[in-house]
């Protein structure tokens, strides 16, 4: 063998094993940025070239799946969508499936466009050479010198093996991703059901879905959302956008009408959009989506048993992210999403039942043990008569009721009555004392709070409205509920819907409203101190309740059934009340009023030895305050007097009169009336 055979013979041993090395190192590359750089730098050994342009096809088709462009020294970066295939030497190979050289492109007239792009990057010749694997049409690769006649027959014959090695290449890279990203996408359908049996946590399982979904589909975001209960919105209730710039949020309201996943919920299609164009989303959709640089959205629909219950969206910051085969493989784990998110919803829920019975339960123990300290409304006395018409004319329907009385006079009891005689009897019947319970707290005792919401918040707590839920609620001392909280209660009472203490999802009451005070609520609405708002939307159906002074003739009846309830309690068997102490029971004026008279008669029966009352009557002597205690009790009489006669504009008489609201006959209240100087006439003109 000559010497110049030997070294011919050896260049090629050489440019064949810079090839092989030139393959291997284009099969171990991870993404198309690193196999773009190393397929550069690995044909510098293979082959001389000036100018390096290859294009991989989708499926032989004519979309460009990938580009690589290098010239002048530097790699050129051009999105796929960007690159033009018609009318230049790359369509005419991809077709023909031949080899196509040309020696001098400034003798060449057929690609007159792509003439020119080549002789501004200073290229002379090229030589373009089809990409296959037997019948399969993968690409084109396209290589150029600066000067003319670079490619002689040889040349092209050792650049056609170049061809063929690079697409065995490709398409062993494409083989591999595709089986990676079956397995991928197995695993995610596997995970996802996993995630669906085994994780109830609402909240927990859509984290984990949005994230699982935005790693195996390669995008830049992901997100579930779910309709509001107004039905106009859907809220992202999880987002997995490790990198957002802050345009897309969490808990995010998006319009159903007018917006692309309202759009995916009302039809339950898929929806993919692979350029951003203003003229295809909405302007507040364009503004976010251009904010976070996205160029690529798909939603798709999350249905279970035919019904819509959310949307799973993805979106990615490259063109052309998303085809109908990815959009139909994303329906199937929508599906599988729906089911989750199902199971989830009707887990939650039945987790709030059960809490809420579970605390209703010891709500209405405690309210068992509670109401055993009144067996029944007792008396007889006209005002009390009164009292219990008005409550049997307003029990039947929903109205609210508000309870007007000096404490002590048996409110509670009267709301009782209220609801015992209404629809809603087979339901709660909750109460709150609102005077009871510290500012801080009130809210969270009437609303609810979620986990986490305030320091000490450890656990879940179903509040007092929530708790009544097609029952009644009794808000006790309601004049001392801070103003900051009255907004919120008059909305919970005008539109039946609240939201629990760190939490942003609404919940639907039907809750009957009795409330009670013993303070002059028009007096705080002139001073600020309460809403003017919720006063009239609680003084619906108002209710005066007498004091005990205003009705002696019961007093009896209560001192005999307060001395049975307590001897019963204590094993005592008392038979006789003394005269003379009954005459100064019900002489006297019982500031505290039942409540007063409850507790004076339990220690009576305390000190009682045998089987007559021994009361310590005593206790009752004015000390010397008679004329005090008089005046004091005739200035009380007076201002309720007033008060009741402002309500009626000065009208005595008729069934709305004053003396009906009070429970006296008509002629009674005027002598008082007489005897404390109140002039009907001038009272209705104040």
């Amino acid at each position: 063998m000559s010497t110049l055979s030997a070294t011919i013979s050896e260049e090629y041993t050489q440019r064949y094993e810079a090839l092989v090395r030139a393959v291997n190192a284009i099969g171990t590359c991870s993404d198309c940025d690193t196999a773009a750089d190393v397929l550069v730098q690995a044909l510098r050994e293979v082959i001389p070239f000036d100018y390096l342009e290859l294009i991989a096809f989708e499926n032989e088709t004519r979309t460009v799946a990938w580009h690589l462009l290098y010239s002048n020294g530097a790699r050129h970066s051009l999105s796929s969508t960007d690159v033009v295939v018609e009318g230049t030497p790359m369509e005419w190979v991809h077709e023909s499936q031949q080899a196509l050289v040309t020696a001098d492109w400034n003798k060449e007239t057929r690609f007159a466009k792509h003439s020119e792009c080549l002789t501004e990057l200073g290229i002379a010749s090229t030589c373009v050479l089809p990409l296959a694997r037997g019948k399969r049409r993968l690409g084109v690769l396209s290589i150029g010198r600066s000067r003319p006649d670079a490619y002689p027959e040889d040349e092209v014959r050792f650049l056609s093996l170049v061809a063929d090695q690079i697409a065995l290449a490709i398409d062993a890279a494409v083989n591999f991703y595709l089986s990676q990203q079956a397995q991928d996408r197995l695993k995610l359908i596997l995970d996802l059901t996993n995630q669906v049996v085994s994780n109830l946590n609402f909240q927990e399982l859509l984290r984990t879905i949005s994230a699982s979904v935005r790693r195996v589909m390669r995008c830049d975001a992901a997100a579930i959302m779910l309709p509001e209960p107004d039905g106009t919105h859907l809220r992202v209730h999880a987002l997995d956008f490790p990198d957002r710039r802050g345009f897309f949020t969490k808990q995010g309201l998006i319009p159903i009408a007018d917006s692309m996943p309202g759009e995916t919920f009302r039809s339950g299609k898929p929806r993919i959009l692979n350029r951003l164009d203003p003229a295809d989303v909405s302007p507040e959709t364009y503004a976010k989506a251009a904010g976070e640089g996205m160029n690529s959205l798909c939603d798709v629909a999350l249905i279970s048993r035919d019904r819509v219950l959310g949307v799973l969206a993805l979106a990615s910051r490259q063109e052309n992210a998303f085809d109908p085969e990815e959009a139909a493989f994303l329906s199937q784990v929508a599906q599988q999403v729906a089911i989750g998110v199902e199971n989830a919803l009707a887990y939650g829920e039945i987790a709030d039942l059960r809490d809420k019975l579970a605390q209703e339960k010891l709500y209405l123990e405690d309210e068992i043990r509670g109401e055993m300290d009144f067996e029944g409304i007792v008396g007889q006395s006209s005002a009390l008569r009164h009292v219990l018409n008005l409550v049997e004319t307003v029990a039947p329907s929903d109205s609210t009721v508000l309870l007007l009385g000096e404490t002590g006079t048996g409110k509670e009891l009267i709301a009782r009555a209220i609801h015992e005689r209404s629809r809603r009897k087979e339901r709660t019947f909750v109460k709150l004392n609102c005077a009871a319970i510290p500012t801080g707290l009130l809210e969270s005792e009437l609303f609810g709070h979620e986990r986490g919401a305030f320091t000490g918040a450890i656990a879940q707590k179903v509040g007092r409205l929530e708790l009544a839920d097609q029952g009644s609620l009794f808000l006790d001392e309601v004049g001392d509920i801070p103003v900051e909280i009255q907004p919120k209660l008059l909305r919970a009472l005008q539109e039946r819907e609240f939201e629990r203490l760190g939490s942003n999802r609404t919940k639907k009451v039907d809750v009957r409203l009795v409330a009670a005070t013993n303070r002059d609520l028009e007096k705080m609405m002139e001073n600020r101190e309460f809403r003017s708002d919720l006063y009239y939307r609680l003084n619906v159906f108002p209710i005066r309740i007498p004091p005990l002074r205003e009705r002696p003739e019961d007093i009896p009846l209560l001192v005999r059934y307060f001395i049975q309830k307590y001897g019963r309690l204590m094993n005592k068997q008392i038979e006789s009340i003394p005269a003379a102490a009954m005459r100064k029971l019900s002489s006297w004026h019982w500031p505290g009023n039942i409540r007063e008279l409850e507790n004076f008669i339990e220690r009576s029966v305390i000190l009682t030895h045998g089987t007559t009352l021994q009361a310590p009557i005593a206790e009752l002597s004015n000390n010397g305050k008679t004329t005090l205690v008089s005046g004091t009790r005739e200035a009380d009489e007076r201002d309720e007097m007033v008060r009741i006669l402002k309500t009626t504009n000065g009208r005595v008489a008729g069934p709305d009169g004053a003396a009906a609201r009070m429970g006296l006959k008509r002629t009674t209240l005027i002598a008082r009336m007489k005897k404390l100087g109140v002039d009907p006439r001038r009272v209705s003109a104040l």
